[in-house]
């Protein structure tokens, strides 16, 4: 979201590091340690050391450099963001500067490059700072700022868990799972290495950062990590084999393009094979921008596709709320936001006041969509289901579609 913002705002982004950041933190606690080797008073070898400030290692020591980097920065002028703590907001007139916080790794930009040359002198004044200039490597997400746009992808880390796993040799495939595959627990299969499947789980996760396209075959997958057998392993293998064909795939922000809040939900009716539950997908715009997306199996078993179309359009209304709370830190401010869904049925749930016997089984913590419709918080509407964007998130589709739906998310294989 803070990128996709940026691509609005027009403004170029720039990233510093804080060097040895754990030193300047202040302790609030009461800490001693032992006398490191080689520095033991001899005099007195039994004293230990009564710690001021933090140290590496010490379970404080984040905390205490958060607070310290807080205090500054907002006797600074800046205030901080109400969603995510780590963002911090300087107003002046009609410009604005943000800056996000990771540990010791800060990205900033500004409508104004006067206030970015003012943040970083600032910085400069009160820590030790290694200027990066123009952000192009963040917490492993490749960011290229061009004239028209902000392309963000993870070609690196895709040719290093390749290389990693074995499979950076494998021949390419143009689709991470077969239409219409399904899996399932496959009781009789061959038990595969538990470590390893994890593993390539867990690396197939990171990268759906910025990879939408493969969310859903591994969320699938990942559903097998308590006893993985052949035919999961070798599911996971083809999702590798598509991204060693398609390395360069990212998410693309155009500046072009405006600032309008949209969202998209869809569900498949009873999918899973182990438990017959749903899996919901949703996904969110800023303008043309893709800035959020899941795909997740649903907590409850819905006895019919009407249910699980509503219980859906909840879980993407509930996201929906979040981002609006977090880009009116931004200054951006939405009184209604639209969300898509492909089930007329549904919506005439969410706008129906009264309760009838087919609904009222439904648990009440989904009811609270209709709440938002009623207050005009949000409005549902229908789109048919070919145009319907998330599909991608909720099965397994086949070549044309898939890469129809690409195109329309704004996922280009852009080698920059």
């Amino acid at each position: 979201m803070f990128l996709a913002f940026a691509a609005y705002r027009n403004f170029t982004m720039y990233q510093m590091d804080v060097k040895t950041v754990f030193l300047n933190g202040k302790l609030k606690e009461e800490v001693y340690v032992s006398q490191p080797e080689g520095f033991v008073d001899k005099d007195r070898p039994d004293h230990v050391y009564f710690l001021d400030k933090a140290l590496y290692d010490l379970k404080q020591a984040p905390r205490a450099w958060y607070d310290e980097l807080s205090a500054f920065l907002i006797k600074s002028g800046f205030t901080k963001g109400s969603i995510d703590t780590t963002l911090f907001i300087y107003r002046s007139n009609l410009d604005i500067c943000l800056v996000q916080i990771y540990v010791d790794d800060i990205i900033f930009g500004a409508t104004n490059k006067s206030l970015c040359t003012w943040f970083s002198d600032l910085m400069t004044s009160r820590f030790h700072m290694s200027m990066m200039g123009e952000i192009n490597f963040f917490l492993g997400l490749q960011v290229k700022q061009l004239p028209d746009g902000i392309f963000i992808n993870q070609s690196k880390y895709v040719f290093d868990i390749l290389k990693k796993f074995m499979m950076d040799k494998s021949t390419s495939i143009g689709m991470s799972m077969v239409h219409g595959a399904k899996i399932g627990l496959d009781p009789d299969g061959k038990a595969m290495d538990v470590k390893t499947y994890r593993g390539m789980i867990g690396s197939l996760m990171y990268l759906t950062a910025s990879r939408p396209d493969i969310m859903f075959s591994t969320c699938l997958c990942a559903r097998f990590q308590a006893k993985p057998k052949e035919s999961h392993l070798l599911a996971v293998k083809r999702i590798f084999h598509y991204i060693k064909g398609t390395p360069y795939l990212g998410l693309w922000y155009p500046k072009s393009s405006d600032y309008k809040l949209i969202a998209y939900s869809d569900t498949d009716f009873g999918g899973n094979q182990l438990d017959r539950k749903s899996t919901s997908g949703h996904l969110q715009f800023l303008g043309d921008r893709l800035i959020s997306w899941a795909s997740k199996k649903q907590n409850c078993v819905s006895i019919s596709t009407v249910e699980a179309e509503y219980v859906v359009a909840a879980s993407c209304c509930a996201q929906v709320l979040w981002m609006k709370t977090q880009l009116r830190d931004y200054g951006m401010l939405y009184k209604t936001v639209p969300i898509y869904c492909d089930s007329k049925s549904a919506i005439a749930i969410s706008v129906n006041p009264v309760q009838h016997t087919k609904t009222k089984h439904i648990d009440m913590r989904y009811h609270f969509i209709k709440h938002h419709v009623e207050e005009v918080t949000i409005e549902l509407y229908f789109v048919p289901t070919e145009y319907q964007l998330t599909d991608i998130f909720t099965k397994a589709l086949d070549e044309k579609r898939f890469n129809f739906l690409l195109s329309k998310l704004g996922i280009l294989n852009l080698k920059v």
